[in-house]
């Protein structure tokens, strides 16, 4: 099946006792068993439950893999692959990380003798030097958050295949419908379900797909046995957002190219982070490996200091100053004092992530609204 009938149809079949054509919503936290272990394949709905099956079903056939988790949360999702590891593993990931992500391996794992590194991975060889016996495991985000850098995805897999690492790629910005990392080599894709996928910023979710067996059985051992499950109705939810996931892709990498050329050329702003510009860095890496460019774009305000900056950001009218991103509607965010703020601000200027950054996700709304508020915001 092409994408649009998999987020219609994958993993959703009519229910056998009434025919509804709607996954039911199995609000049940336990399951009727003949004798003991003689069950219908359903025990305990923190293992395991039908909503949440059809949905991480929908989740692995939209990423071209076999199997699929579904969790509490994006960071659940994260914990769930750190879980893998054993003290004195070492990890090679990217200097533009999602805050939360950050915080998770310097502030928790990091406790546990589990050595991060954070690197410039605009080269997949610059992976090569910090490879050693001890590292287990690769994690990117393509596009980064919040700078948009590119990381080709199939030349860093060539290196970790060859030395036998997990590959994990963040594919929250792009989503399934612009990017397939198990295409093109990567061992498992993570997701903050909150964003494209659910797209409507109503659940907070996170998932995680693999085609490795092995990989699944251990990482569904850690989903069962700590329990970062989502309930049945969040995974209703999802279900149904997925459902137009490909028509609103569309039309946030229609009103993301809108937005972001109407930006390159405003005298207020100084840079401007869109991969589908040509001369954004790794542009041509972008335009192999996605089928679009999205509506995620980060811009720094020329001369602003952090007053101004947030004088600005707290002046429009229909994009919400927000944390998150990826709903229909349209969000502005200040990473550095928002979805960034757990990194030190030496860390995070290194990469760009300055007090007068602002991260836009361009919602569905008509475009001509948006460029409005963005003109009337920055004048």
């Amino acid at each position: 099946m092409k994408f649009a009938t998999k987020a219609i149809h994958a993993g959703q079949e009519p229910d056998p006792t009434t025919g509804a054509v709607m996954t039911p919503i199995y609000q049940t936290s336990t399951y009727w068993q003949k004798s003991p272990g003689d069950n219908k394949g359903y025990e305990y709905s923190r293992g395991t439950n039908p909503t949440r099956k059809a949905l991480e079903d929908c989740l692995a056939a939209l990423e071209n893999a076999k199997y699929g988790l579904a969790f509490s949360s994006g960071m659940g999702a994260t914990d769930a692959v750190l879980r893998l590891l054993q003290p004195g593993d070492e990890v090679i990931t990217g200097n533009d990380l999602y805050g939360g992500s950050y915080r998770i391996f310097t502030k928790i794992y990091s406790k546990y003798g589990i050595k991060f590194h954070f690197l410039d991975l605009s080269k997949p060889e610059n992976i090569l030097p910090y490879i050693n016996d001890k590292t287990k495991l690769v994690w990117i985000e393509t596009p980064t958050n919040p700078t948009m850098q590119i990381i080709d995805i199939e030349g860093v897999a060539k290196i970790t295949k060859a030395k036998n690492l997990i590959l994990t790629v963040d594919n929250t910005f792009a989503s399934p419908y612009l990017q397939n990392p198990i295409d093109l080599g990567a061992d498992i894709v993570m997701h903050s379900v909150t964003k494209y996928i659910g797209g409507h910023s109503d659940v907070v979710m996170g998932a995680l797909v693999t085609n490795n067996e092995t990989l699944y059985k251990d990482l569904w051992f850690v989903y069962n046995a700590c329990g970062a499950t989502p309930g049945p109705q969040d995974a209703f939810l999802v279900l149904r957002g997925i459902k137009t996931l490909h028509l609103r892709m569309k039309a946030h990498c229609e009103n993301g190219e809108r937005v972001a050329r109407y930006l390159k050329t405003h005298p207020k702003v100084d840079k401007i982070y869109w991969p589908g510009f040509e001369d954004h860095p790794n542009h041509d890496v972008a335009k192999k490996q996605m089928r679009g460019f999205g509506g995620m774009i980060s811009i720094t305000l020329k001369g602003a200091d952090l007053q101004e900056t947030f004088r600005i950001s707290s002046n429009f009218k229909v994009f919400t100053l927000a944390e998150s991103l990826g709903g229909v509607e349209s969000l502005i965010n200040h990473p550095a004092t928002m979805t960034h703020g757990s990194i030190p601000k030496e860390e995070r200027e290194k990469v760009g992530v300055t007090d007068n950054l602002l991260r836009l996700s361009v919602g569905v709304e008509d475009i001509d609204d948006l460029l409005e508020d963005l003109e009337r915001a920055l004048a």
